[in-house]
């Protein structure tokens, strides 16, 4: 299947809600959209580590060369970076919202050129970590610094896995909502 989204470059913000058998598809099938229009994509996780990752976008035939990553999960599970980690920031906490936005900012100011898509995997797992008002500020900064930096965003989060006031916030930062609960089933 083929989300029905624009390409990135017209500059758009979108929250992709999924089933939570689906997200991981969901990541692949974005990505390999956008790496198809030879699109960057920093993809900022909350949900896995890099090096699994990486393994399963290598097994998914992924092209790596336009992922850029951002590792909130690594340092904080095991108190240290993966070596060897390419195209990489690690994050020391998922709730470290303040080193994730500065982590954040300076991924796309090293790619500016290219206006690269932020992919943020996922929302719902944040709550782990953050109650949902901290989170919905947090969205609002990063959507706000994507259009001002004239950039894209796709947001990823689980069907069940949201109240309904994030919900409500969430849909108001973004410029449309894609629903593939049942894709890919």
């Amino acid at each position: 299947m083929t989300f029905s989204f624009s390409l990135p470059d017209d500059k758009k913000l979108y929250l992709v809600i999924s089933s939570a058998n689906n997200l991981k598809w969901s990541n692949i099938e974005i990505l390999r959209n956008l790496i198809s229009h030879d699109h960057p994509v920093i993809v900022v996780t909350i949900n896995q580590p890099y090096a699994s990752l990486v393994k399963n976008y290598q097994s998914n035939g992924l092209d790596l060369s336009h992922i850029y990553f951002i590792d909130t999960i690594t340092k904080y599970a095991t108190g240290k970076i993966t070596e060897g980690a390419k195209n990489c920031t690690f994050v020391n906490n998922p709730a470290n919202i303040t080193e994730l936005g500065i982590a954040i900012t300076e991924m796309l100011n090293k790619i500016p050129d290219k206006k690269p898509c932020i992919l943020f995997d996922s929302i719902s797992t944040m709550l782990i970590y953050l109650p949902s008002n901290n989170i919905s500020r947090f969205i609002h900064f990063v959507t706000s610094k994507l259009r001002l930096m004239e950039s894209s965003g796709i947001f990823l989060a689980v069907d069940t896995g949201l109240d309904p006031l994030l919900l409500s916030q969430l849909t108001t930062f973004v410029d449309g909502i894609i629903d593939n609960v049942h894709s890919g089933e």
